[in-house]
């Protein structure tokens, strides 16, 4: 996986060459790499909604307590991409972006997931609004809440999840 980390780094190193009087080194691979991830979560909400869950409302019994859920699709399936592009954007942002941090792997992950969690529900809460309140599409109202995000993610990334 190292490998790979390096290849990335060399990858968006080559596209940063003519960006580097406006901007950090830093803040562009980050900007590469939550784009990649971007792209990925989008593309992944996009096939789920329309061939996995379908435009239905899914339903979940809760084995412990036979409680049953219901989701609405455009919720189920940002819960079903959700862990996918969670590893996904913590694997490129330790091992691409925020490399030289000196935090434990353990304690970034933990810190990774408090800031996610933190933009799952501006998410959550986002979607609720532009879907369900305002009747916009739901994958364009996911790119949109997602362009909201990024500032929290960048500096909570930044400053807490892999501070050196």
């Amino acid at each position: 996986m190292q490998h790979l980390a390096e290849i990335i780094t060399r990858f968006v190193d080559f596209f940063y060459r003519p960006f580097r009087f406006w901007v950090s080194r830093q803040l562009f691979t980050y900007a590469a790499c939550g784009s990649a991830n971007m792209v990925l979560d989008w593309v992944l909400y996009f096939l789920v909604y329309n061939f996995v869950v379908g435009h239905q409302l899914v339903y979940i019994t809760l084995w412990f307590s036979g409680f049953t859920l219901c989701l609405t699709p455009h919720i189920a399936s940002l819960c079903l991409v959700f862990p996918v592009t969670l590893f996904t954007g913590f694997w490129l942002n330790r091992h691409v972006t925020f490399a030289g941090s000196s935090l434990r792997g353990h304690r970034q992950l933990l810190r990774y997931i408090l800031v996610v969690a933190l933009n799952l529900a501006i998410n959550y809460f986002g979607l609720k609004l532009c879907v369900e309140l305002w009747h916009w599409y739901p994958t364009p109202s996911k790119m949109f809440i997602t362009l909201l995000t990024v500032l929290v993610s960048f500096f909570g990334q930044k400053y807490f999840s892999f501070k050196k």
